[in-house]
């Protein structure tokens, strides 16, 4: 007996202002499978399922749910037919509660009078977030959670649709370890209930623990499907990117300088007693379980936590940093871990973000130079590959590696002594992770010193010269890069000495 398809897209085409991103693409999906959707960052992937849900409209090709064509209008109408999205980024309402963003849009009430249940929708909330093994009052602002608790709603605001297609994309991005693993145990039992499940990730582990087939897409065409059982790493990633990647981090020459950070007793609603240096030259990973305090520490260090205490000396000298204006001034760079939210404007161009940080270079008595504007832009297009139809085109519009680059290519313009990175792959493909990794090492090879925050352990070990674990709030111990390694890491991150 044959199985028909919970989905099937046949010969899917899309243009953007001339700019065609899909090019007769297929895909399908069966009950009870999880099917990897990859490619690099602006392969299409992304596009491709909102064309799907009724997010974007088709130029060109079919789709079939459960064996019938259709052509959503919109999101709720994908919805409907049982079809649900985890978008790459969040859609949390920041000022409403969990419980508000869990059920915006289809609220529960008293019969026809609209007096809400907020009884009943809090308890629901409670059991949804419950099944996923997240312990989160149903009351609280959303805007007050970090990035993976958003996260978790989003999958538990899915999981309560009771969708037969659940689309996710990139959803342990923001994860720790052990949320990952609790997401997991949900795919398997979704798929049991005969749900399919498209699964974006560029986590390659991830893919072949959880995925029986992996389709794979490349500048907006498809290139093929593999099972996963008949593959391995190294040909998903040729498909990808149409040549042989190699070693994924590259091989670290670090000669260490004079000390270029030093920080001493640096204290905070989240964080204690802090004291750590960087040199020059030098990569120091920060390592520890979500909500252990590593983004409040570079945040206060940056300025953008006002109430702390401490010392901190760049080149011996001590300075004193009240916001992230006296941060930019001393030498400091940060590409933080949000970059819809903190990184970027989204609703202005590539061009005006990636000279937001640099104006002061291309100007000339308060002028923008366009010229001087226009040629430091295109630099940084092309050195880090940003796959754009034109500078001038939307940040928003971009895929969300893309994105990423803008944020980290806009703080290399103020030639920074010190640059924090706080996740700084997160949602970024294979091959645009070893470009930030090659642009890291040109960068301390000039002397600058580098803070990277990373949940990837293999990351963390792969780029670090040191790695300082943090344990609710405090340094757990501090690593050079001969003796760490994952066992370690996570021993003094869950509270082991």
């Amino acid at each position: 007996m044959t199985v028909q398809p919970l989905v099937e897209m046949k010969g899917i085409s899309k243009s953007f202002n001339g700019n065609q991103v899909l090019k007769k693409v297929n895909l399908d999906v069966y009950p009870g499978e999880v099917l990897a959707l990859v490619g690099e960052n602006g392969a299409g992937k992304s596009t491709l399922m909102k064309i799907l849900t009724g997010i974007y409209s088709r130029d060109e090709g079919e789709i079939f749910v459960k064996g019938k064509e259709v052509s959503f209008k919109d999101a709720n109408e994908s919805k409907q037919s049982g079809v649900a999205i985890i978008h790459q980024e969040l859609n949390i309402i920041p000022h409403l509660s969990v419980m508000e963003n869990m059920f915006l849009g289809r609220e529960l009430t008293f019969g026809k009078s609209g007096v809400l249940q907020t009884k009943g929708m809090r308890q629901k909330t409670l059991e949804y977030l419950e099944q996923l093994g997240v312990s989160i009052d149903p009351d609280e602002q959303a805007g007050n959670l970090s990035v993976g608790q958003q996260q978790m709603i989003e999958i538990a605001k899915a999981i309560s649709t009771n969708a037969e297609i659940i689309i996710m994309d990139e959803p342990t991005a923001a994860l720790t370890e052990r949320e990952t693993r609790m997401l997991f145990d949900i795919i398997h039992h979704l798929k049991n209930r005969g749900v399919g499940i498209v699964y974006i990730s560029h986590r390659m582990e991830e893919i072949f623990e959880i995925c029986s087939r992996i389709t794979v897409l490349r500048d907006g065409e498809y290139i093929g499907t593999r099972r996963v059982d008949e593959t391995d790493v190294d040909e998903i990633i040729r498909m990808m990117v149409g040549r042989k990647l190699g070693n994924m981090f590259p091989e670290r020459r670090q000669t260490r300088g004079n000390e270029r950070l030093k920080v001493e007793n640096l204290s905070g609603d989240q964080f204690d007693h802090i004291h750590f240096e960087v040199y020059e030259g030098e990569i120091l990973g920060i390592a520890g379980l979500m909500g252990a305090g590593r983004s409040e520490i570079v945040e206060a260090l940056f300025g953008a936590r006002p109430k702390h205490s401490g010392n901190v000396y760049i080149d011996g000298k001590e300075v004193k940093i009240k916001s992230p204006y006296d941060a930019i001034q001393a030498g400091i760079g940060f590409v933080t871990e949000d970059r819809k939210q903190e990184g970027l404007v989204l609703g202005m161009s590539v061009r005006e973000n990636f000279t937001l940080t640099n104006l002061r270079d291309i100007s000339s008595h308060a002028i923008v130079s366009s010229k001087k504007e226009k040629s430091f832009v295109q630099s940084m297009i092309d050195k880090f590959k940003v796959k754009t139809s034109s500078m001038e085109q939307e940040v928003k519009s971009l895929s969300g590696g893309n994105q990423q680059k803008i944020v980290i290519g806009k703080w290399l313009g103020i030639n920074p002594k010190i640059l924090i990175l706080d996740e700084p792959t997160r949602g970024v493909d294979v091959g645009a992770k070893k470009e930030i990794y090659q642009i890291m090492n040109q960068l301390t090879e000039q002397g600058v010193a580098i803070i990277m925050i990373s949940s990837e352990l293999p990351e963390v070990l792969g780029m670090s010269d040191r790695i300082l674990v943090i344990h609710e709030g405090k340094v757990a111990s501090v690593f050079n890069r001969k003796e760490a390694n994952q066992e370690k890491i996570m021993h003094a991150a869950t509270g082991g000495m």
